[in-house]
């Protein structure tokens, strides 16, 4: 009788977790992709979730630490602004404030 008890446990803590990922997944779906181009970098950072992985590169082409957000603007963004945030990093193509960014820079 005790094993019977112990299965029907763990299945039913099974259904309940399958049940909370599921809710976690939709929930997970966020917000359409900011307009970043032109803002400072900080705005990206205050912007997105806390979740999202946010990767930051140089777009100048001289591939420099971006170490100070602060000193920072953006010139390019992989996805596209609108598009639907389903958990994934987000890319962002930045150069120093007071620099233009890159000819072909989308």
């Amino acid at each position: 009788m005790r094993v019977e008890l112990r299965r029907a446990v763990v299945v039913v803590g099974t259904v309940a977790a399958a049940t909370a990922m599921t809710v976690t997944t939709a929930v997970a779906a966020g917000p359409p992709m900011p307009e970043f181009r032109g803002r400072g970098l900080m705005h990206v950072f205050n912007t997105v979730d806390y979740r999202t992985r946010v990767d930051v590169h140089d777009a100048s082409g001289f591939h420099r630490h971006v170490l100070w957000p602060l000193s920072w603007k953006v010139c390019t963004q992989n996805p596209a602004a609108g598009t639907k945030l389903d958990g994934e990093a987000i890319t962002i193509g930045v150069v120093k404030n007071d620099e233009k960014c890159p000819k072909g820079a989308k």
